[in-house]
């Protein structure tokens, strides 16, 4: 398999266009470029059983967000606040930002 390039990042407002929770926003948590995939807040939570740890500590039923294939997750824009195609574009400064293709906005990742 062959590893991916993406315009997503960490903290990112992205909305579900394929799968299960289609029409679902959420913020990028994790990704894994390797795999392709993310893992986005709140959506395709999975139950795992989880077993005791020893004699002390019972087993539990745990709800987690499980990862999504990047291909199924498109990026939302903040100006516009439409699903959005990126471009790339250098500032004056030197920097190189991300671009909306709908309204032309430049795309900031918020930090935590």
């Amino acid at each position: 398999m062959r590893q991916g390039r993406t315009s997503l990042r960490i903290n990112d407002q992205v909305e579900v266009i394929a799968g299960k929770d289609k029409g679902r926003v959420g913020k990028i948590l994790k990704i894994d470029r390797k795999r392709n995939r993310a893992v986005v807040e709140r959506i395709n939570m999975i139950t795992k059983h989880q077993k005791p740890v020893d004699a002390t500590q019972p087993g539990q039923i745990i709800k987690k967000e499980a990862s999504i294939h990047i291909s199924n997750i498109m990026l939302v824009c903040p100006e516009c606040a439409k699903t959005v195609r990126t471009g790339k574009k250098f500032l004056e400064d030197g920097t190189k930002v991300r671009v909306c293709k709908s309204c032309g906005a430049t795309i900031e990742t918020s930090k935590k």
